[in-house]
């Protein structure tokens, strides 16, 4: 009997430590949310226009990472295809021109000498980039702006133009030149070791 009692006190310490041990796992391990629809955010312009028929760049992600097409993000244009493209290990297929086309970025602009005041394009931009008060002129905080494009419609004055957005230092990239592609072509450690014709 005695051998019974303690096969069984044996097996409840296994089981509470390895019960332990599993619930230390699951909340020390613990994934939040799912990791590709937070690359595929990443890779996202993050403009909140909603031109892909989403309300915001992580409902379109979380619809991507469920099987939904990569093509509909006009702000992102060809390169963000082609990066989740690359991501998903899928063809990249052009833009869908129902949902808009590619401009490059762009920052909208308050012709303010004819702002009236109403607030209308503060309450359309969703990232809170338009400066103002009711009756008051109001101004775009350019570092801020996405351009979305969404405060243009709403203005009854028509003030608001999207104009190409300001390049600095931060954004400014070096296009490379294309090396030339030949078969006779050699590389410099060639021509170093005395190995060119």
């Amino acid at each position: 009997m005695s051998i019974v009692i303690i096969a069984v006190l044996a097996l409840s310490a296994l089981a509470l430590t390895f019960g332990a041990v599993l619930g230390f796992a699951s909340i020390k391990f613990k994934v939040e949310g799912n990791p590709i629809v937070d690359q595929i955010d990443g890779l996202l312009p993050q403009t909140q226009c909603g031109q892909c028929g989403y309300p915001g760049c992580r409902p379109y992600a979380e619809a991507i990472a469920n099987g939904d097409a990569i093509n509909k993000c006009p702000p992102g244009g060809e390169a963000t295809i082609t990066a989740l493209a690359d991501l998903l290990d899928v063809e990249a297929v052009p833009l869908d021109s129902e949902h808009g086309e590619s401009k490059g970025k762009q920052v909208a602009y308050i012709r303010e000498d004819e702002c009236i005041g109403c607030t209308k394009c503060i309450q359309a931009c969703p990232v809170d980039a338009i400066l103002g008060a009711a009756k008051q002129m109001h101004t775009v905080i350019v570092s801020e702006c996405t351009g979305c494009d969404l405060c243009v419609e709403p203005c009854p004055v028509d003030c608001i133009d999207m104009i190409p957005a300001p390049s600095g230092i931060r954004d400014w990239a070096w296009d490379m030149p294309k090396p030339p592609v030949s078969s006779g072509a050699i590389i410099a450690t060639d021509q170093n070791n005395g190995m060119a014709a």
